[in-house]
């Protein structure tokens, strides 16, 4: 291959390379997917907002309107040009939806993005014998297992007597829990998946 030939391969990768890197660029400060509306965040596609939980609401290009704030008691949330908007009993990607449709009032074509970053609306809880006694946050699918690990045991805990009060319809249910049984994988059927308002009562 010659000098000039040479010389010109060297030119077409240089160019080849500075495009992609253009292409990187322009791809980074597109803007998002219209369908988008929503990630995941803490608690999934499908999780209801609820009372106290906290967002992250994100219009494109509009700082002004981007703001991470709480669900007030009334499952409301405030934001600049809507005023109040309802929130709780929504999955962020119908908030995000709604949000999108109330402000093309005011933006074209707006883009939303909302997130949660933190669940405080869906709560259990926990008493006797653990190291972190009182209310905690219950995450999506969340066990006994898992929130009796995020509590800790104390060294008195009777783990065979561990149980979990549930409302039934109206009726509190005492549901059986033996710790030591769970752990070795045994009755994996009575690692609970925990509801909203339980209490997990370690003797």
């Amino acid at each position: 291959m010659t000098l000039t030939s040479k010389a010109a391969v060297t030119l077409l990768l240089i160019s080849s390379v500075a495009l992609l890197q253009s292409a990187a660029q322009t791809a980074s400060t597109a803007a998002p997917d219209a369908n988008a509306g929503a990630t995941a965040g803490v608690g999934g596609p499908s999780y209801v907002i609820g009372p106290e939980d906290v967002l992250h609401i994100a219009v494109w290009k509009e700082n002004d309107l981007t703001a991470t704030l709480p669900v007030r008691p009334d499952g409301m949330i405030s934001l600049p040009l809507l005023n109040d908007v309802q929130a709780s009993g929504m999955t962020p990607m119908q908030l995000a939806a709604s949000l999108t449709d109330k402000l093309k009032k005011y933006i074209a074509d707006p883009r939303v993005t909302v997130v949660v970053t933190q669940i405080n609306s869906k709560r259990i809880y926990l008493v006797g014998e653990v190291t972190k006694t009182g209310s905690m946050a219950m995450l999506p699918n969340m066990t006994v297992l898992q929130a009796l690990s995020s509590a800790g045991l104390t060294t008195f805990a009777n783990t065979k007597k561990i149980y979990v009060l549930r409302m039934v319809n109206g009726r509190q249910e005492k549901l059986p829990v033996d710790y030591r049984k769970l752990v070795k994988g045994e009755e994996i059927d009575k690692n609970y998946v925990l509801q909203p308002g339980d209490t997990i009562v370690v003797p």
